[in-house]
């Protein structure tokens, strides 16, 4: 699957059906979303409007079900409404803009910028590098990373999150 970036604004109806679940996706291929939440986004997106037979199946399931039944219902169900499965890379990047969007609302904190390998993240885009050639490597190594000038770095490291926070929202095609 080929990443683009998508500019064209969705119905809002598009938009609000597929939220739920298009979310799940991207959260689970990064591991910020459990097996057994996928039921809940399932149900959510039922109610916005969504049907599939795997999507109602998914819906029912107990959140006590075997992880590997919940992921794949969740993988079936996803190309019955349309919703492509990113890939690791693509889910990556798309974290890595939402970590932008927290930082620069005020959401999150240096330890989390200083976590989950986001220098390893296989970036494209100017601003993707830009933000994470900021970013420590660990949080050992913050004070290292910060140098004798963190107002600097701070500085620096908002304009890059906001850069990409403003950025359209990478999409598997």
């Amino acid at each position: 699957m080929a990443a683009t970036e998508d500019t064209s604004a969705p119905g809002p109806s598009r938009l609000y059906a597929h939220l739920p679940l298009e979310e799940a996706a991207w959260r689970c291929q990064v591991g910020w979303m459990r097996p057994e939440d996928l039921p809940m986004a399932a149900a959510e997106a039922l109610a916005a409007g969504l049907d599939g037979p795997t999507l109602v199946e998914l819906a029912g399931m107990p959140c006590n079900a075997d992880p590997r039944d919940i992921r794949d219902a969740f993988e079936q169900a996803l190309p019955e409404v349309g919703i492509a499965l990113p890939d690791h890379g693509q889910a990556q990047r798309h974290a890595l803009r939402a970590l932008a969007v927290r930082f620069v609302a005020g959401e999150t904190g240096l330890a989390e910028l200083a976590s989950d390998g986001w220098w390893q993240t296989e970036v494209e885009s100017a601003e993707e590098r830009a933000f994470v050639a900021l970013l420590p490597p660990c949080t050992c190594c913050l004070e290292y990373t910060l140098g004798l000038d963190e107002e600097e770095w701070r500085t620096r490291l908002r304009s890059a999150a906001f850069a990409l926070a403003s950025r359209p929202v990478v999409r598997p095609r």
